[in-house]
């Protein structure tokens, strides 16, 4: 069968459009299919939607030649982590840790539009937007997929990268397991009067997180974790009695508020697709798997997919090799299903009842006295070896 491609890629977002410039990048042909408009270029105030990049990531978004606006990007080079309820409380440096910075916060349509912006110079990719997957089907050298638009695309491989409501893993019949966490984020964007910070932070409380994500300039992003009535109560306050409740119940390292610029809500939920892989299909990111957003790893390991998976198939002279399908899927579930555990346990710990609340106190205050350990947890979140020699 004759191949329109040798990857087509479904779903644009930041995920799928990574590993599009990659393989874009080393000489592939790849069709990038998505159901949207292209992304326009960010501007005005920040995006509710912001994600951190982490070392690792930053690597496999550099390695496409991809720019990133230094003026919507923030770095910062430290984490602190407490308990309001204890005595622990753990700070993390990035120069402790063996790095220079730990990474970046984001806008997600910033990274997006950096990575289309990129597309569009390769001549190996070709974008396809304002279509979806209805069907698809696999032969034995190349799978099929079929487009709303009447479209029909031949590749070697189809990878979905399509989200946690993920149609080509419905189309590709692959199951999920869920899990309800009964917990409600609140995303405000806030003006402050502190100027831009290099830290992150998160506050444990037992009914959930709350977490500082800097910005640049007088910018912060706010997470509040809570339950679902209490987080929607707070979602319909005004913008003064909203910044009259962050700046009760937020810590006073955060500072002032001048104004809020922006707030939505999302539930917070965790899912897992049983398989990562069919016949010349293979899910990333979302479309595979969602963690606990608390420790804000959910796009590093989507990306650190790509990144695996580009891996995989630069050294492959078959795209659609099941073997080495094989091998990426157990690599990658592997190190999601750690980072799963690790959400999971620290949300249990700190949320819990008090017995565990207090051994999770223990647990910050005990980290922090194991300096080689924080360096060797951070390489990890930063998906680098800990135990290379430097």
């Amino acid at each position: 069968m004759q191949r329109d491609h040798e990857v087509v890629i479904i779903g644009g977002g930041m995920v799928g459009a990574a590993l599009a410039a990659r393989l874009g990048y080393a000489g592939m042909n790849v069709g990038l299919v998505e159901q949207g408009a292209p992304p326009t270029p960010p501007e005005g105030d920040f995006d509710l939607r912001i994600s951190s990049l982490n070392a690792r990531s930053l690597a496999f978004i550099e390695a496409s030649d991809t720019a990133l606006p230094e003026e919507r990007c923030c770095t910062f080079r430290h984490i602190e982590v407490w308990n309001q309820d204890g005595k622990g409380h753990s700070h993390f440096s990035a120069e402790d840790s063996g790095m220079d910075r730990f990474g970046v916060f984001i806008e997600n349509r910033t990274l997006q539009y950096a990575l289309w912006e990129r597309l569009e110079r390769m001549p190996g990719v070709t974008l396809y937007t304002h279509c979806a997957p209805v069907s698809t089907m696999a032969a034995s050298d190349a799978r099929v997929i079929e487009l709303d638009n009447g479209k029909i695309l031949n590749a070697g491989l189809i990878v979905g990268a399509d989200g946690a409501r993920s149609t080509l893993r419905e189309l590709a019949g692959i199951e999920i397991t869920t899990y309800d966490y009964h917990q409600r984020a609140l995303i405000t964007n806030v003006e402050t009067e502190l100027p831009e910070q290099d830290v992150s932070w998160q506050c444990f409380t037992p009914t959930g997180p709350i977490a500082m994500l800097p910005l640049p300039g007088h910018h912060a992003s706010l997470v509040w974790y809570d339950s679902d009535t209490a987080t929607r109560e707070r979602e319909m306050l005004s913008d003064e009695s909203l910044k009259d409740a962050i700046e009760a119940a937020f810590p006073k390292r955060l500072g002032s508020l001048i104004r809020v610029t922006g707030r939505a809500s999302f539930p917070i939920r965790r899912q897992h697709a049983r398989r990562y892989i069919a016949k010349r299909l293979v899910l990333i990111g979302d479309a595979a798997h969602v963690v606990h957003p608390l420790a804000g790893q959910g796009l590093n390991i989507g990306l650190h997919d790509a990144d695996a998976l580009a891996e995989t198939l630069l050294a492959q002279r078959d795209v659609g090799d099941s073997t080495a399908l094989h091998r990426y899927e157990i690599q990658r579930r592997i190190a999601n299903q750690a980072m799963i555990a690790a959400t999971e346990s620290f949300h249990h710990l700190f949320t819990g009842a008090a017995p565990l609340r207090r051994l999770g106190d223990a647990s910050l205050q005990l980290a922090e006295r194991f300096p080689l350990a924080k360096r060797m947890m951070m390489q990890q979140a930063n998906g680098l070896n800990p135990f290379k020699m430097r």
